[in-house]
Order: C-alpha cells, then structure tokens, then sequence
C-alpha cells in the first residue's frame, strides 16, 4: 500500500524492448532505501524492485502494466513519479492508495489561479463514478483532492482538482499539458461500498419490479 504522497522524482534511463523486461529508473542519492523484493509505485503502478544500486533501481514490467497504465509511453529521459511501500505505523499523508491503476485519463486544461493551479482530467466513466467533490483520486500516484465532478456526454467524466507549488515543482504535474495521458486510481473505499451494497440494491431493484399486491389484485408497492 501507498498514501499517495509523492517522495521523489525518478529519470528513466532505459525500458525494455517490446516493454517486457527490466525498467531502468535513475532517482536522488539520499532517497529511499529499497531491496531486491520491495514494492515500487512508479506514477502511481506497484511494480517490483528487480535490480538495485545506489542511484538507480530496475522494477519490472509486462504487457497488462503496458495496456492498463501510462508507462509504455515512457522514454529515456521521461521523469516519473516515485515511493516506496508504507511500513506499519507510517503516517498516511493522503489516502490509501493500492498501486493497482483501473486506467487512464487525459489532461483536458491547465490553468494557474493565484498561487495554484488548476487541473482538468478527462476519466472513463467507469473510475468517474467513484469520484465526488471533495473525495481523494490518485493521478499518477500523487494522492488529490477532487473539488468538482461532472458527467460527459461522450461516456467520460470531467473531473477537477487544485495544485499546490510544492505539488507542482516535486511531481510530474510540472509537465502536464492538455493531452497528457496520466494514471488514475479511484478511492479503494469507494468501490469498497459499491461492492458491498450491489446485491442489496439489486434486490431492491427486482422488489421494484415485481410488486406485491393484496388478495384483490391491487399493488401494495
């Protein structure tokens, strides 16, 4: 598990041919200590340390963290978001996060207001639907705050969150422009709920359905 606070920024050195294989992250010399084993969020996607030396670490990819994530899109160079697993007593500084991507968005707007900046996100309505103002997303691994959520006609949701400098200049955020494709990962709780409450609500659904009627034949629904 993560809390979605971003630790360090990594520069990938080198990805794998056909993204199978060992990808290459160079990252600070202070930063975190990490073994062979450990777990990796890299822009948000759990991947396993594989290599390690003391400024770079290799993690593991295959096919599915290409077609589910944003990292087959990335090249020598490319900076990424990075941190390590939570330990027992670590403090969660933002949600919860589990390092599964459900998939990802597009950048839709980019717009400074005073000291912050806004960020618009173009989201498949299947992460939107657990999205809601003032609830946590995860973009890119870097837990946010949503502050408004709005249904598209096209199948997508349009959602908005608010960046602080210090976002800005320690993440990947620094380099989104509309177009840009980041990772998402809707609040684990909320699907939690929905998980827990689909069989009530379906029966309700066919009681909806099928009313019952009194000896007279008339709907007691």
């Amino acid at each position: 598990m993560f809390s979605g606070i971003v630790s360090a920024l990594g520069r990938i050195q080198s990805v794998p041919e056909d993204f199978q294989g060992t990808l290459v992250i160079g990252h600070p010399r202070e930063w975190a200590q990490l073994g062979v084993g450990d777990s990796l969020a890299v822009n948000g996607c759990c991947l396993t340390v594989v290599q390690r030396e003391d400024e770079r670490v290799g993690v593991e990819v295959m096919p599915e963290t290409l077609r589910r994530t944003n990292l087959g899109r990335l090249e020598a160079g490319s900076l990424v978001n990075l941190e390590p697993s939570l330990s027992l007593g670590s403090a969660v500084g933002g949600h919860l996060v589990s390092g599964h991507v459900d998939a990802t968005g597009e950048v839709s707007a980019v717009e400074s207001e005073a000291n912050s900046v806004w960020l618009s996100l173009l989201v498949p309505r299947g992460v939107g639907r657990y999205c809601t103002p003032q609830g946590s997303i995860a973009v890119d691994g870097c837990s946010l705050t949503l502050v408004s959520v709005a249904d598209c006609s096209d199948g997508q949701s349009q959602v908005k969150v608010s960046l602080i400098p210090h976002t800005v200049k320690s993440t990947v955020a620094a380099s989104y422009v509309p177009g840009s494709i980041v990772n998402l990962e809707a609040d684990s709780l909320a699907k939690l709920v929905e998980r827990l409450l689909a069989p009530h609500l379906e029966s309700i659904q066919r009681a909806s359905a099928h009313p019952i009627a009194d000896a007279g034949g008339r709907s007691l629904a």
